[in-house]
């Protein structure tokens, strides 16, 4: 079935513009940066949290194409855990030319909706892009994420720069 799927790219240019959400305040989260990288992760998170948003463009390929794109230098990736659980990812892709970075893959896994996670977890997202000497932070997402997502990348304090209306097909 082919759908209209509307696409919105939002920015944020200043830490000082960031409506950081807090940390849930029950729970020992944190947020960790994967430094041996292993495709593995990425590939789990993006199948998993993905499923639901009808994220494709990865689900042919190899391994060899997932630990190409983990092996590059500017990919970032955050693991947010709950102890020793696992509980969402994101990407960051750092263009140093530009000074700037886009959180390209950002996501919960579905068991740990409901429970606040999203704002604190895009606040870090962002402090940690941030700390890459970037001048802008920037974000896609669509009618096909997480219908919390605008708001939460809004409230963020990102704002849209760029609104479009694409034909997709959903299985």
């Amino acid at each position: 079935m082919i759908e209209e799927v509307f696409r919105k790219y939002l920015e944020i240019k200043s830490i000082n513009d960031l409506n950081e959400a807090q940390a849930p305040s029950k729970n020992n989260y944190s947020l960790n940066l994967i430094e041996l990288r292993d495709f593995q992760i990425n590939k789990f998170f993006y199948k998993k949290i993905g499923k639901k948003c009808y994220w494709v463009d990865r689900l042919a390929w190899t391994d060899q194409n997932w630990i190409e794109y983990v092996s590059n230098k500017n990919l970032i990736t955050y693991i947010l855990k709950n102890n020793d659980n696992l509980v969402g990812y994101c990407e960051i892709v750092l263009n140093k030319e530009k000074q700037e970075s886009e959180i390209a893959y950002f996501g919960i896994l579905e068991e740990y909706f409901g429970k606040k996670l999203g704002g604190f977890f895009l606040s870090e997202a962002i402090k940690k892009s941030f700390l890459l000497n970037v001048k802008r932070v920037w974000v896609h997402t669509c009618s096909l994420d997480h219908k919390n997502a605008l708001n939460n990348y809004l409230a963020r304090g990102m704002k849209v720069f760029k609104s479009e209306i694409q034909k997709k097909e959903i299985a």
